[in-house]
């Protein structure tokens, strides 16, 4: 068995009057997200506005506790930064592989 984490947080950069600006501030965040945490980080959403983005945030394991205190730590993480942040979802999935199906090996 495996769990899913998804995290979506909108980071809001009203004091941004451009999008340079705004990248200024997101692109940090977005690479300290990646460097602190076991997470993988995506720019989901906003990249054409100057003042707000989201971004999507996950991580998979086998353990769903494990996977949401991840997902605590991301937020604790990002709602005390520099950027002001506002949760929008999380989720936790429970995925199983397929039993009829043989596992892919690659490589």
């Amino acid at each position: 068995m495996a769990y899913l984490g998804v995290y979506f947080f909108r980071l809001e950069t009203p004091w941004a009057d451009s999008l340079k600006e705004k990248r200024s501030a997101v692109t940090p965040v977005v690479e300290r997200l990646r460097s602190r945490f076991p997470v993988s980080v995506a720019r989901l959403e906003g990249q054409n506005r100057h003042d707000w983005e989201v971004i999507g945030v996950t991580t998979i394991a086998q353990d769903p506790l494990w996977v949401r205190e991840t997902l605590d730590r991301v937020a604790r993480f990002l709602i005390g930064g520099a950027v002001p942040v506002r949760e929008l979802r999380r989720e936790v999935l429970e995925l199983s592989p397929q039993a009829d199906e043989p596992a892919s090996r690659e490589g």
